[in-house]
């Protein structure tokens, strides 16, 4: 994995076999941006609480698509999420996601 998928996401192919796995779609932004722009399904889990709420995410038994604005905090939830056992790749910035979604 190269230092660019790493810090702003990972391919679109990539994503798009995590969407078609059923993966659901975790916004690490604030509660702020979340309410201004998301995507319809996602959970919002600001990166500050992941922390104490992994277990929500846990529950659900799907992998995870993080995405953010950029690509930067999803980066560090995804890292932080897979040394949790978790299935997650790093979705990079909403725009990103959202045109996997939907091509």
């Amino acid at each position: 994995m190269g230092i660019l998928s790493t810090l702003f996401g990972q391919s679109t192919s990539q994503l798009t076999e995590y969407i078609a796995k059923g993966a659901i779609y975790l916004d690490v932004r604030t509660e702020r941006e979340f309410n201004t722009n998301h995507i319809k399904t996602a959970l919002n889990i600001p990166l500050q609480e992941l922390n104490y709420r992994v277990d929500e995410i846990k529950k659900t038994n799907k992998p995870v698509v993080v995405y953010c604005a950029s690509g930067a905090r999803s980066s560090s939830a995804t890292r932080f999420l897979k040394q949790n056992g978790v299935d997650a790749i790093n979705g990079g910035g909403i725009s990103k996601v959202r045109n996997a979604i939907f091509s």
